[in-house]
């Protein structure tokens, strides 16, 4: 593979996650970001381009994971297709931490904006984003913890309505005029 070509790859790699992290970053609270945040298939087209730069250095990139040491791991990374390669797969993990992290934040309920810097620092140097990551992360899942769940209000049973009394309908004026009213000695 021609160095031009290798070039174009490494510079892909990270051109390729940079939306999703964007959207991590200054759309924390859209639903789109959520939804391609949740979603591990982010990473498939940086993947792409990790085989694009590993496959023609297979030889040497077996020799470097198969029997680690620092000699064979300079040896891969002297090549440029074993330094892209070993980058992309670099920006592959870092994405899907930052997404486990923009997702236990949303969960917990970290603030964006302190989650915003934290995930630029992931950006650069991930290990340093997660460390920082991890106690904010502790604190949070125990502030949660510690709090009482919320209890459903107790519903009153239901009462039956009060039935109104019948109440004797009034007889109108010129009804009540017209019979006569009873005669008490009438009965005798």
């Amino acid at each position: 593979m021609t160095s031009t070509t290798n070039d174009l790859l490494f510079d892909l790699a990270f051109w390729l996650a940079a939306p999703v992290w964007l959207l991590m970053i200054f759309a924390p609270g859209w639903r789109g970001t959520a939804r391609i945040a949740r979603s591990p298939l982010t990473v498939v087209p940086v993947l792409v381009v990790y085989l694009g730069l590993a496959v023609p250095v297979l030889p040497e990139l077996w020799a470097a994971v198969s029997s680690p040491d620092l000699d064979g791991f300079r040896e891969l990374t002297a090549l440029a297709g074993g330094a892209g390669a070993v980058w992309a797969q670099v920006i592959a993990w870092d994405l899907l931490l930052g997404q486990w992290m923009y997702g236990e934040a949303r969960r917990l309920g970290v603030h964006p904006l302190v989650m915003g810097p934290l995930l630029v620092l992931t950006i650069l140097l991930s290990p340093f984003g997660l460390l920082l990551f991890l106690p904010l992360r502790a604190i949070r899942e125990r502030r949660l913890r510690s709090q009482p769940s919320p209890q459903p209000s107790p519903q009153p049973s239901p009462q039956p309505s009060p039935q109104p009394s019948p109440q004797p309908s009034p007889q109108p004026a010129s009804q009540s005029a017209s019979q006569p009213s009873p005669d008490p000695s009438a009965g005798n």
